[in-house]
Order: structure tokens, then C-alpha cells, then sequence
């Protein structure tokens, strides 16, 4: 529906200064719903940014665009530093966002008397545009994290009996990390929850600054206290659905199978990736029966979600599992009980590649 007409403002600044803004609000929206669009696939947000727009535009009236004069306006083609340093779509987005809060702060002000349609929908749309920016950087932060998922080839994971002596655990995963592992998934069911949190916070820190995935195993309490990317459950952990509603879209879920129906349920259900296994017997989980390959050659036709092969894996029996249709691996004692962690995993990366 089309707005009221105003009449032409008495004040001809006012009115240019009312175009110009229209303009910078509209520009920036149509600059964040086309990244939702094409860059995220979210179509709830491109429906609302669509809506924010057009509202402004059937405010947009002659009047105010036959004030405008390019020629006068000493604004034309100035630049800021600032704008060369956007190096990701996010960067983009969120100076985006900014710039269309400010341009409806201003028209808020300054149409309040003479446009008041205009000065209430300004207000509306920039009161939604702070949480609308925030659903956005969130979903810009899972999107990212799904990119490096796919890009990952080798997890850690760490165990209890070394987790205990902190100076041997992170001296342990802090060479892994510079070796140039992807992903690290704390793991440790025999520690105080004040020793995990410390421990956990640590690990997650050192992840942060080599760039890799940090990943908690069961505890959703612990992966949301650190700021984790993820956390991976088991069988018998909560279910999909609860533990989504839990740690939102924008953080990975990872769950463990046994068998194809297992793997099967949880794609269908929305987890991120899968851990397929444990394909030899393990010391972590001794009372688990090994899986063998079959399950390997049954996982590598059946989803295209990113899983990794794990139980026992080290790089004697390496070839093998790879032989058997496995891309990506999750390691335990391979690493985390080697004399020279670094070495290790240099190891298992040049074989996975």
C-alpha cells in the first residue's frame, strides 16, 4: 500500500537530506537480503529485507528525489579506509547493517514533523534490524564452520588418562595443531566438571589461534560455557532434535554410528557429520566390538555429509581404511600417546591427502 502523500518540505536540505537517506537505507538492505540469498539460502530473512525495502520505497516520494542534486552534494564519492578492509561477505553484511541503522536513525529525526509515517516505519525497521543483523552474523559464523568442516580431513580427539596432566594435554594437542590438524574434539569422562571447564576454555583458545574446529564431546553445557564449535554425541546421548534446540543452527552436531540405519536417522534428522565405527577394537572404548571395513564401504555410497572413520586408526592400518572409501579419519591414541604428537600427525595428514 502506498504511503500518504506529503507535501513538499518548506526546508529544501531537509528534504535532499530525507532522499539521500532513503537511498543509503534501501542500497545497504538490497546489499544484506541479496547475501542471504545467495550466500546463506536463508529465504525467511530475504522475505523480511525484502518487505523493509519496499516499505521504505513506497515512502520514497517525487518530492523528496526532486530535491536531490548530485552536483551540490559535497558527500559524492567520498571514501573510507575502512571500506577496503571488508575481506569476508560478513565484513560486508555487518557494515551493512550498520549503515542502514544509521541512515534510518536520520530519517527518524528528521521526518518526525514532516513525514511521520515515514519517521515510525524508519523506527520499526531499525528496532528489527537489530535482531535481524545478529540472525545473520550467526548464520554467517555455520556457515563458516560448515566450510571447514568439509575441508577437514583429521580429527582429534583427546583422552581422559592424559587430559589429567594439563602441561601433557595441551603440549599434545598444541603440536598436533601446529602440524596443521583440522578439528580437535574434547573428550574426557573422569575429570571434574571446574577441571573440564579449564581445561575445555584452554583448548578451545589454542584451536582459535591455529584456526581449527573445536569440537566437545556430550556436554552441551560445557560446548556453549567455551564457545565451542560444535559438540558431538553418542547413541545415547540427547536426541537431535533437543540438542539443535539447544546450541542453535549455527554450531556443528556430530553424532556417532554403529551401523547404516544409525547413519541414516541421523542425516535425516540434521547432524552436521558422523563418526563411523569403531572399525578396530580401542582402548578408549574396549567393550565396543569392532565394526570392521564393511560398515566403512556401506557409509562411503550412502551419505554425502562429511563422517570420519574412527576406532583404532593409526598410520599402520591407515591405507586400508582409505582403501575402503574413507576420506576423512578421527584419531585417539595415534597421536595423543605418541612420543612425538607433531610428528604423528604430520604423518596421518600426508597419508589422508
Amino acid at each position: 500500500m502506498k504511503s500518504m502523500p506529503v507535501a513538499p518540505i518548506a526546508d529544501l536540505r531537509v528534504a535532499q537530506l530525507i532522499d539521500a537517506n532513503l537511498d543509503r537505507a534501501r542500497e545497504g538492505l538490497r546489499v544484506v537480503e541479496d547475501w542471504c540469498r545467495f550466500g546463506l539460502d536463508r529465504e525467511d530473512l530475504v522475505v523480511t529485507l525484502k518487505d523493509w525495502r519496499q516499505r521504505l520505497g513506497r515512502h520514497h516520494h517525487d518530492s523528496y528525489k526532486q530535491a536531490r542534486s548530485t552536483a551540490t552534494d559535497q558527500g559524492i564519492g567520498l571514501t573510507h579506509p575502512a571500506q577496503q578492509e571488508r575481506h569476508e561477505p560478513w565484513h560486508v553484511v555487518a557494515a551493512n547493517c550498520a549503515r542502514v541503522q544509521e541512515a534510518l536513525r536520520v530519517l527518524e529525526e528528521f521526518a518526525r514533523q514532516p513525514d511521520p509515517q515515514l519517521a515510525a516505519s524508519a523506527a520499526a525497521i531499525r528496532y528489527g534490524l537489530y535482531d535481524l543483523e545478529v540472525t545473520v552474523l550467526q548464520a554467517n559464523a555455520g556457515k563458516k564452520r560448515r566450510q571447514q568442516l568439509q575441508a577437514c580431513h583429521l580429527c582429534l580427539i583427546t583422552t581422559s588418562q592424559s587430559d589429567l596432566a594439563n602441561n601433557d594435554l595441551f603440549r599434545t594437542v598444541s603440536a598436533a595443531l601446529v602440524a596443521g590438524i583440522d578439528m580437535v574434539q574434547y573428550r574426557n569422562k573422569e575429570a571434574s566438571d571446574l577441571q573440564r571447564l579449564t581445561q575445555a576454555k584452554e583448548l578451545a583458545n589454542l584451536c582459535k589461534k591455529h584456526g581449527a574446529l573445536f569440537i566437545v564431546n556430550d556436554r552441551i553445557d560445557l560446548a556453549l560455557a567455551v564457545d565451542a564449535d560444535g559438540v558431538h554425541l553418542g547413541q545415547d546421548d540427547l536426541p537431535t532434535d533437543v540438542a539443535r534446540g539447544l546450541i542453535g543452527s549455527e554450531r556443528l552436531l556430530g553424532r556417532s554410528t554403529q551401523f547404516l540405519a544409525q547413519l541414516q536417522k541421523a542425516e535425516a534428522e540434521g547432524c552436521d557429520y558422523l563418526g563411523v565405527g569403531p572399525v578396530n577394537s580401542t582402548a578408549t572404548k574396549p567393550e565396543r566390538q569392532p565394526i570392521g571395513l564393511a560398515y566403512i564401504k556401506e557409509a562411503s555410497k550412502a551419505t554425502q555429509l562429511p563422517w570420519f572413520a574412527i576406532g583404532g586408526i593409526n598410520i599402520s592400518n591407515l591405507e586400508a581404511v582409505l582403501q575402503a572409501g574413507a576420506k576423512r579419519i578421527a584419531v585417539v591414541g595415534a597421536i595423543m600417546n605418541s612420543q612425538d604428537p607433531a610428528a604423528s600427525s604430520l604423518q596421518l595428514l600426508e597419508a589422508l591427502r
